[in-house]
C-alpha cells in the first residue's frame, strides 16, 4: 500500500513540473510572436514559477531518497544541482 501512496505522490509531483515547464514554453511563445512586454510581463510571468519548480524538484529528490528510489534520485540530481547552482 505505501508503494502505491508514493507512486501517486510522484506522478503527481511530475505533473505538476510538467505543468510548470508548459507554462514557461507557453510564456516563451508569447514573447517570440511579440505578445508580451520582453523585460516586463514576460520575465514576471516567467519568475512567478521558477521557485516552485525548484521546490517541486526538491520534493520529488526528497521523496524519491525516502522511499529507497536510489536510481530515480540518482538521475534527477544534475537538475536539481543545476537548479541550486542558479
Amino acid at each position: 500500500m505505501a508503494s502505491l501512496f508514493v507512486g501517486l505522490i510522484t506522478f503527481f509531483v511530475l505533473i505538476a513540473l510538467l505543468a510548470l515547464i508548459g507554462y514557461q514554453l507557453m510564456c516563451f511563445a508569447d514573447l517570440e510572436f511579440d505578445y508580451t512586454d520582453p523585460l516586463i510581463d514576460s520575465a514576471a510571468r516567467i519568475n512567478k514559477v521558477v521557485v516552485p519548480e525548484f521546490v517541486v524538484q526538491a520534493v520529488f529528490c526528497f521523496v524519491c531518497i525516502a522511499t529507497g528510489q536510489g536510481f530515480l534520485c540518482f538521475m534527477s540530481l544534475p537538475n536539481l544541482h543545476y537548479n541550486f547552482e542558479l
